[in-house]
């Protein structure tokens, strides 16, 4: 198909002038993987819920060709696009989609392959990922897992169409994929609250990691060296990158956060403080942020927003002005994060780095024995 190879030579080029590649071997890749029989129809979103795309529609090969994330099932159910496709857009949360090209190049450098090293992915998807990593490093060292069977069965057959042949199971990408273990790479595709203790153990000393951390708000790229006995060290990634969450880390869903509000507390009053500090990616303080209110995830709600813990606290912005109730005063953490963060030199992501033990994983500014860290902990469910 020339159109597809057209495609896929200006995708490159575009990444590429975003600085979201800059290897060679991963640019041949992007331009030789067809990337459109791995998602032959998807989601958009329209009219407050999702329309289904086919490949005979008009714009179709397009947009599979654009850098933007194309969402592949909505909440885990497969039969959904078909409902969609029938009877117009339909309401669902996202459980399975293609990422933009640009962060998965960016993920894919950041692993920091060499010839012949072992590679795990979790988090299999549409199977696109797993192509590029096997036409870079042979299907024989590279091994893809996914809790979804049916994506599996699907990815396993394009991956195929496609003679790649890597190892595909369907398994819990928690627990790693042991049987092709150790490997010299693991690569997540899923965001993660912790680094899960099978992906240390499967993994040989001196090699990466790189996943997302699973943070409703200040989310990020991190990459660990493996040591010995559980353990791993790294840093936060100055190249942001965000991802769905594995299944068994996924936070309370908005609508369960939003019936466990506590009672009213004070306000509103003025702030200024813009919401957009504390929730937009590309803001210096968002990071830190995240750090002060973990497990606190926005919610939108016409011209307001919530941060909701699980704990039944939240806060409510609107034009410059909050309220907030339950057992903590959210926004008023937040404020002090703020002087805190300022009081520290503003850092951005770059400047903080994860130590992983037997004991805990924490994040920490500057230097891993310095005196300011932050525990990661379990989602509260």
């Amino acid at each position: 198909m020339r159109s597809a190879a057209r495609r896929r030579r200006r995708l490159v080029d575009s990444i590429r002038q975003a600085g979201a590649i800059a290897d060679p071997a991963w640019a041949a890749a992007f331009a030789q993987v067809p990337r459109h029989v791995f998602v032959p129809r998807f989601f958009v979103a329209e009219a407050g819920g999702w329309a289904a795309v086919a490949h005979q529609d008009p714009g179709w090969l397009a947009t599979v060709y654009s850098d933007r994330v194309l969402v592949t099932q909505l909440d885990g159910d497969p039969g959904l696009w078909h409902v969609a496709r029938r009877d117009g857009p339909v309401r669902g949360v996202p459980t399975c989609s293609s990422s933009m090209p640009s962060i998965m190049a960016i993920m894919l450098e950041e692993l920091l392959v060499e010839d012949g090293n072992r590679v795990l992915e979790v988090g299999t998807g549409t199977g696109y990922n797993a192509a590029l990593l096997c036409h870079r490093l042979g299907s024989a060292n590279v091994s893809t897992v996914d809790i979804d069977d049916g994506l599996v069965r699907k990815a396993r057959a394009r991956l195929r169409s496609c003679d790649y042949h890597p190892a595909c199971a369907t398994c819990d990408g928690e627990r790693g994929f042991p049987a092709h273990a150790p490997y010299d790479r693991v690569l997540c595709t899923c965001a993660v609250s912790r680094i899960p203790a099978a992906w240390l153990e499967q993994t040989v000393p001196g090699g990466f990691i790189v996943t997302t951390l699973n943070r409703p708000i200040g989310a990020g790229l991190v990459r660990v060296t493996v040591g010995t006995d559980g353990t791993a060290h790294g840093r936060v990634l100055p190249r942001d990158g965000r991802f769905m969450p594995l299944r068994a880390h996924r936070l309370a869903d908005a609508q369960t956060l939003l019936a466990a509000r506590g009672p009213d507390g004070n306000g509103p009053r003025e702030t200024t403080l813009s919401i957009q500090a504390v929730l937009n990616p590309s803001s210096r303080f968002e990071f830190f942020a995240g750090l002060a209110l973990p497990q606190v995830a926005p919610v939108y709600d016409a011209d307001a927003t919530y941060l909701l813990h699980p704990d039944g606290s939240w806060a409510r912005h609107e034009a410059g002005h909050v309220t907030q109730g339950g057992p903590r005063a959210l926004w008023d953490l937040l404020e002090e994060a703020h002087a805190d963060w300022r009081s520290l030199g503003e850092p951005t992501r770059e400047r903080f780095g994860l130590t992983v033990t037997p004991r805990d994983q924490r994040l920490w500014l500057d230097d891993p024995d310095g005196e300011h860290s932050w525990e990661l902990t379990q989602p509260a469910r």
